[in-house]
């Protein structure tokens, strides 16, 4: 495994069935990425639907020699949507936690704390390396010297900064996607399907915003955290998180790798990213300690 390594983690948007499909499949064939997280994060509603896919995409991306990490829901709201979770968290793979009601039935076997649980220090992160966390990728508000100094207390850990993509701000018990079209939570008929990405949220000034994911709050821009692999060994980080869209996530994969591999600058690499079709303008404002909406640092 190279010094810093890249995860794809798991898709926010629901996405067809055949879209998912493909979607990994490519991945696991091109994507320069050591780790793969598949599975429901958002709304258990979507997970009919998605579930029937996950067991040919794994085998296809062990088979590519990635390590595939089992996402967990961070909200679970039912007694099926439980008893899902506790089922992946007995399974011999890696489990990404994403509430701590999880952790009973996976304490003490390997698990990824994922962005939404609250780790903002360094008696937290050691709560959770004694209860089996392999890797912690933090809150997606915390500035890269701030996870270093809570990285400087759990050496026995790996740090993971979630480095590219619409930032998962918030979780609600209420559909935005669902109000939006006139329906109830319950009859959503999964309206959030229309938009892949997420749906842009502008002020009444006509200024993007955020963005609406069913039931989840987003960025309306897209952040990127680009530095060599040095600066992030400094701090103790380990791994890149790079969140899927519908832009051509292999070549943001290329792009992050040609960086931590020293072969690009990263403001070049900023540029050749941003050429992209992305939902959105690049920030970098939470890395800094600044605005999440604060625009990418220039030298």
């Amino acid at each position: 495994m190279p010094p810093v390594a890249l995860t794809l983690g798991p898709v926010f948007f629901h996405w067809p069935a055949e879209r998912l499909r493909d979607f990994y499949f490519r991945i696991a064939d091109e994507a320069p990425v050591e780790r793969v997280h598949v599975g429901e994060v958002v709304c258990g509603k979507r997970m009919p639907f998605s579930d029937p896919v996950w067991p040919e995409v794994i085998e296809r991306l062990e088979q590519a020699g990635k390590e595939v990490v089992l996402s967990t829901l961070a909200t679970p709201m039912t007694v099926r949507e439980r008893r899902s979770i506790a089922d992946l968290c007995g399974d011999d793979r890696l489990v990404e936690i994403n509430d701590l009601t999880a952790l009973p039935v996976r304490s003490g076997q390997p698990f990824v704390a994922g962005p939404f649980i609250n780790v903002y220090n360094g008696a937290t992160a050691q709560f959770l390396v004694r209860r089996g966390a392999r890797t912690i990728c933090p809150p997606v508000e915390l500035s890269l010297a701030h996870i270093a100094a809570i990285a400087q207390t759990c050496s026995d850990v790996e740090f993971e900064v979630f480095a590219f993509g619409r930032l998962p701000l918030a979780l609600s018990g209420r559909c935005y996607h669902a109000r939006l079209h006139g329906l109830h939570k319950d009859s959503c008929q999964f309206t959030c399907e229309q938009d892949p990405d997420g749906l842009l949220v502008d002020t009444l000034d006509d200024q993007s915003f955020l963005a609406i994911n069913g039931v989840q709050t987003m960025s309306a821009q897209v952040h990127a955290v680009m530095q060599p692999a040095s600066e992030f060994l400094s701090r103790g980080i380990r791994r890149l998180r790079l969140s899927p869209h519908t832009s051509d996530m292999v070549q943001v994969a290329r792009i992050y790798r040609s960086v931590l591999d020293g072969d690009e600058e990263p403001e070049r690499a900023r540029t050749l990213l941003s050429n992209l079709d992305l939902p959105g303008t690049l920030v970098d404002g939470y890395a800094r300690g600044r605005a999440g909406a604060e625009a990418v640092a220039t030298p």
